[in-house]
């Protein structure tokens, strides 16, 4: 017998949690634990099969966002397994042994689908994770066809080359910058950095017009502040039109669908579970790690669910039938 795709993915569905070839192999007939590794070893499963997934079901509209941010597979108990390396999490708020996928995100009216992904692996395609980014959004308009105007994304991501790469693409960025930054409000002021602006009450509701150190463009700054007292600077290339702080923080708040998507992915998916050493293995397995959450996704809109609860609910049934009839009793003492 050989495993299939669909038998993987169901499989990934299916486990509550132990994403091993081997628990795999106890569970189907006549299948070895080398089959599946080989199969993971063999195949080419890539991220043209996530956008079949996802095309028919995004709303393709200019008032959609694109989202775009990375996720650290950790794999920090690993010792052999290939594109493993130390880099920064989000998650873990410092830096882990993972491998890291670069995810962009397609969000309208409240829902969201994955369209894209990349590997980070600078050692076998000598690509940075901004390169993996403008890659990206490239082929989202120019093959893919993606209306969406605006393009959200952290700090991280807001370096020069991705601000003006998106400005001559004629659309909308809206990010978070560092604190280091530096703006000039005027040619005989210089720049300064952000902590040393001084605002009135009305640049805090509408934002001030700045210009970003190495940027040859104007852009809106925006100074929110947290109910703890923590400062975002949020910063957007729309510099006209009817925007406040209000606006920018609503707009900035849809990047955490993405964020979303990474937790459901690593709770509901295993992505980050396998233990295979090969790379090839690796990345057919983030692919058919994608297409369970699909299917989840599927079954959780029809149902009016979430996805966690179309994944735990699956071992309801199994719960019930053991609680009218169990299969091992309690011990009595004689």
């Amino acid at each position: 017998m050989k495993i299939t795709k669909q038998n993987y993915v169901e499989y990934l569905i299916s486990t509550p949690v132990n994403y091993t070839c081997t628990n795999l192999a106890d569970h189907l007939d006549d299948i070895s634990h080398d089959t599946i590794n080989d199969y993971l070893r063999r195949e080419n499963h890539s991220a043209r099969t996530l956008w079949e997934l996802a095309e028919p079901l995004i709303s393709n509209s200019d008032d959609a966002y694109l989202i775009l941010d990375d996720s650290v597979q950790n794999k920090q108990y690993s010792q052999k397994i290939e594109m493993v390396k130390r880099q920064y999490s989000g998650n873990a708020h410092g830096l882990i042994k993972g491998i890291g996928i670069v995810n962009l995100v397609h969000a309208y009216q409240g829902d969201y689908n994955p369209i894209d992904y990349r590997v980070y692996d600078p050692a076998t395609d000598g690509k940075t994770k901004n390169a993996h980014f403008r890659d990206m959004l490239r082929l989202a308009f120019e093959e893919k066809h993606i209306k969406a105007r605006i393009i959200l994304f952290d700090n991280w991501y807001a370096a020069s080359e991705n601000l003006k790469y998106i400005h001559r693409l004629n659309k909308i960025f809206v990010t978070t910058l560092k604190d280091n930054r530096m703006v000039s409000l005027n040619q005989e002021q210089g720049y300064i950095h952000l902590q040393d602006l001084k605002w009135t009450s009305e640049q805090l509701q509408y934002g001030m017009t700045v210009k970003l150190k190495k940027i040859p463009f104007k852009m809106q700054l925006f100074k929110v502040v947290a109910t703890n007292g923590d400062v975002e600077w949020v910063i957007t290339n729309r510099v006209s039109g009817s925007i406040d702080t209000q606006v920018v923080q609503d707009e900035n708040k849809v990047r955490w669908f993405i964020e979303q998507l990474h937790r459901e992915l690593k709770q509901l998916t295993g992505i980050e579970r396998c233990q295979c050493r090969k790379q090839r293995a690796q990345r057919n397995h983030f692919a058919c790690c994608y297409h369970a959450w699909f299917s989840l996704k599927v079954v959780a809109q029809k149902l009016g669910k979430t996805l966690y609860q179309v994944k735990h609910n699956l071992w309801s049934d199994y719960l019930h039938n053991e609680l009218r009839n169990p299969r091992i009793l309690a011990y009595q003492p004689a």
